[in-house]
């Protein structure tokens, strides 16, 4: 159906970003070591902790579409990372790494033959795969835009 093939390019490009804002991966680019655990006065958390609730949830969303049998983390405490910084580079670039891997495999939800955006999962409470797409997408620019916001508060914006 062409209207279907339609709304899914759409939904792949609200996914990818940067239409109307900033990407993900553009907010994050060249972010110093030094300013990824620090959280500016009157703010509550890093970036290093916002790339991790990022991940965290979008992992969640993923799983959830994809698997009636899973079981989500405790909210809010399974969402939000303790760590105020990542306990390397290695751990900075694999959040990041999973952030785009995990956004290309829901992608490949929608674009798996057959995909039914529209009928409710039978697990869940009247949840589809169109509803999820959209709020992996309004999540992850919610949050992107907080990371911008604290590069700027930090002055590592351009």
């Amino acid at each position: 159906m062409k209207e279907v093939s339609i709304l899914i390019n759409n939904l792949k490009e609200l996914l990818n970003g940067g239409h109307a804002h900033a990407t993900f991966e553009q907010a994050v680019k060249d972010l110093p070591a030094k300013l990824q655990g620090q959280v500016p006065e009157g703010m509550p958390y890093s970036i290093w902790q916002l790339v991790e609730h990022i991940r965290i949830t979008q992992l969640d969303i993923l799983e959830f579409s994809r698997d009636p049998g899973y079981e989500s983390p405790q909210w809010p405490e399974g969402y939000w990372p303790k760590e105020q910084a990542p306990e390397n580079a290695a751990a900075w670039k694999e959040s990041i790494t999973q952030i785009t891997n995990d956004r290309k495999t829901f992608i490949g939800l929608l674009e798996a033959p057959g995909a039914d955006l529209f009928t409710p999962f039978a697990h869940g409470s009247g949840q589809n795969l169109l509803r999820e797409a959209m709020l992996i997408a309004d999540h992850t620019s919610y949050h992107t835009g907080e990371i911008i916001v604290l590069r700027r508060l930090m002055g590592a914006w351009k």
